[in-house]
């Protein structure tokens, strides 16, 4: 082995500095990474496609499939478990002609995609292989010109690249040959083989018999298929380490350690939920979030089994394909906070309504209603506005009303309540305080009319909900009192929806809305959208298939860079500023937790036991889930405190503080500090290659007053920048704290 490494150091230093010359000086960095890369490779597909027809299409989504999974599940996770320097990194003669990576050194992800489409183009295209390996060779040859890959590590990236290219490409069509036949006949006759791709006219006695029911238990099918290929790929995407926890994941986490009827400002259903992922998989990221991916798939399979009764399974199987295109919903089906439960039963409960509404409905229908309504009461208290959609159906809808003689309806609201008894109880325990906080939150300071919030709320609307989705709910909508308000569906979604996205939409005129708060009105919106749009299909409108195909395309695009934003830097070939970065929030907190560790050793050193108090409950919660030490004995012993203070702010306030159980030891006190805004016109700079878009260096503040009234001394040491690849994504102020009074 050391003969071989040192083989490998003598034969980068041959590349890296013996082959240099002015030429290699210019053309290795461009082909590297450069700007044009990308709209060159949009074009080539885009004519590829449109020259090669339906072949041209699967051979580019198997390229685009090879690349995402090979990528994020091959390459990042060797890089993490070999853990080899790059180059620049243990050679300090490295000749560096590009930016530094920030991820490991083995395997080169570039040699390993360049590869791995080399293998998928010619697994369709033999001859293409004149073309793209000369190609992938100057490739990966050039990462070691660059000075950022050892040879090795190009070798085994393309080895592996090719590998998992042609196993992918052989075991999606194998396993199409195998289940196609027997779940999709119809379909396989088309296309039996995703290799030669070359579709055919389906002439299968089924179809002559009876092709609207064999076609639609073919939807049927797919969207089964599509539901589990989603679920397991945002299981392995969780797996994968890419993303770390948010605030509120975190501090909901450390809810699940003190299991209680209530919390100072949600419901206990989110803590619950967080327990049993946590005891099936362990206190760490991947049991946080394992149900939420498992609620997508529920939410999905539950519209598609509705849809398949009520509209079409066609039009259902749309649905799965736009509510995964769509950003908000995506999120939601990754990060486990409480609207994954709040949307699930939100939905649960119209669905049920649907059938209790109906004119020959049983009581048990309204029972289950309120069941589901009573779980998302549990889960977030918007579930409340609810009661208002019902209320707003029941005026817009006559049939409806009936149901206002029967008992269902007003046992559905007696298990709501009854299903409220635990938050009530706690709230009672507590002197009410989470009534104090979220009227507060609504009613507790003067309203002063103001419209800076809205176009806020509205924007983060139109990009989160797809801005093609968006245009088609509002448009179908609208045309709900037009043309289509005899439609008994239109009016319900509507119903369902409409009013809790208005009620925050007033809200904009008070205060900052956050986008989320909205995400239970998303699926109705989304199910009236597709029964208007698969109407007018129907009708003959012929603009509807080409609006779909485009808000899925635009939508996959975005939630791809939403899970990776990494892919932004190898797209711009510059990686992506924190502050507009959308998931700072979720990267960096492991190096945070290392970095404030390191100063408790520091300060353990002198023989005292020391403890950490994070400024707010997020840095708290995030600190006692990162450090070892404070995640083990968060439940026993916490090591990590929020401050202690007079009245309730936090859920930290209800469990015993820092002053009970650490007197007379030392502390650190961590403040993460707010990033300094952007320049102006900071997008045009950055790309235009400028790195510094800050508008002022972050300041190193003065110790919050009740801290040395709480400690003998207290010192400041100063400001400690937490890097992801290179990049400063935090940085946080420790102040050490000696000798609690």
């Amino acid at each position: 082995m050391h003969w071989l490494q040192t083989l490998d150091t003598c034969l980068f230093r041959f590349i890296n500095q013996s082959l240099s010359n002015p030429l290699f000086d210019a053309i290795m960095p461009w082909l590297s990474g450069n700007r044009l890369f990308v709209p060159l490779a949009l074009l080539g597909a885009a004519i590829f496609i449109w020259r090669g027809g339906f072949r041209a299409l699967i051979c580019t989504l198997m390229i685009v499939a090879v690349i995402g999974l090979g990528d994020t599940f091959v390459c990042n996770m060797l890089k993490k478990a070999v853990a080899r320097p790059r180059p620049f990194k243990s050679l300090p003669e490295t000749r560096l002609r590009v930016g530094r990576g920030g991820s490991d050194s083995l395997p080169s992800s570039h040699a390993a995609n360049w590869f791995a489409v080399t293998m998928v183009l010619y697994l369709y295209h033999r001859r293409s292989a004149r073309f793209t390996l000369p190609l992938a060779t100057a490739v990966a040859f050039s990462r070691i010109y660059n000075g950022v890959h050892y040879p090795s590590d190009v070798l085994i990236g393309a080895i592996l690249g090719a590998g998992y290219a042609a196993a992918f490409v052989i075991a999606v069509n194998t396993s199409w040959r195998a289940l196609g036949r027997r779940w999709f006949p119809l379909w396989f006759e088309r296309l039996p083989s995703w290799v030669s791709a070359h579709p055919a006219m389906a002439s299968t006695q089924a179809a002559v018999a009876n092709p609207p029911a064999e076609i639609e238990r073919h939807w049927l099918r797919a969207g089964y298929l599509l539901i589990i290929v989603l679920t397991l790929a945002r299981w392995l995407y969780l797996a994968s380490g890419t993303i770390e926890l948010s605030e509120d994941e975190a501090y909901q986490w450390v809810w699940s350690k003190h299991l209680a009827l209530s919390y100072y400002s949600k419901p206990p259903l989110i803590a619950y939920t967080q327990f049993v992922g946590t005891a099936l998989w362990g206190d760490n990221a991947f049991g946080v979030r394992f149900f939420s991916p498992l609620i997508g798939a529920a939410l999905c399979f539950l519209l598609l089994r509705f849809f398949a009764r009520e509209v079409s399974a066609r039009a259902g199987f749309s649905l799965v394909l736009i509510i995964t295109a769509t950003p908000l919903l995506a999120v939601g089906a990754t990060l486990m906070t409480v609207d994954p439960l709040s949307v699930l039963f939100w939905t649960a409960a119209m669905l049920s309504g649907w059938g209790a509404i109906q004119e020959n409905s049983a009581t048990r229908d309204w029972l289950w209603v309120g069941l589901w309504m009573g779980l998302g009461f549990l889960s977030k208290y918007t579930a409340l506005l609810q009661w208002l959609c019902w209320a707003v159906l029941f005026i817009l809808w006559p049939p409806a009303r009936r149901q206002l003689r029967r008992p269902g309806p007003y046992l559905a609201l007696a298990i709501n309540l009854l299903c409220a008894l635990p938050v009530m109880v706690w709230n009672y325990q507590h002197e009410w305080i989470t009534v104090t906080h979220v009227a507060d939150r609504a009613v507790g300071h003067p309203w002063q009319p103001t419209a800076r919030f809205l176009g806020e709320f509205l924007g983060a609307e139109f990009f989160l909900l797809n801005p093609v989705f968006f245009t088609g709910i509002v448009i179908a909508m609208v045309a709900m009192w037009r043309r289509h308000r005899r439609d008994a569906r239109l009016i319900y979604f509507f119903s369902m929806g409409v009013p809790l996205f208005l009620c925050y939409l007033v809200l904009t005129f008070r205060s900052r809305t956050l986008p989320n708060w909205i995400a239970p009105a998303v699926l109705p919106l989304l199910c009236g959208m597709v029964i208007y749009w698969e109407a007018r299909r129907r009708e003959g409108a012929r603009f509807v298939k080409p609006w779909l195909v485009t808000g899925l395309v635009l939508g996959t695009v975005f939630i791809g860079l939403l899970h990776d934003t990494n892919l932004v830097g190898k797209i711009a070939g510059r990686p992506l500023p924190p502050k507009p970065d959308p998931l700072t929030r979720v990267r960096a907190h492991r190096e945070m937790a290392r970095v404030v560790n390191e100063a408790r050793a520091q300060l353990l050193a002198g023989g005292k036991p020391a403890f950490i108090i994070g400024e707010h409950y997020g840095i708290t919660s995030l600190l006692n889930f990162y450090i070892p030490e404070a995640r083990s004995s968060v439940k026993v012993a916490p090591l990590v405190f929020c401050p202690s203070s007079e009245k309730p702010q936090n859920q930290y306030y209800f469990w015993p503080g820092y002053r009970a159980i650490h007197p007379g030891q030392n502390a650190l006190f961590v403040r993460e500090m707010v990033a300094p805004k952007l320049v102006p016109g900071w997008f045009l700079k950055w790309l235009a290659g400028e790195t510094d878009l800050r508008r002022a260096q972050v300041e190193n503040l003065p110790a919050p007053d009740w801290l040395p009234r709480q400690f003998d001394s207290v010192t400041n040491l100063g400001l400690r920048e937490v890097l992801y690849r290179g990049r400063v994504f935090h940085t946080v102020q420790i102040f050490e704290c000696r000798n609690l009074r």
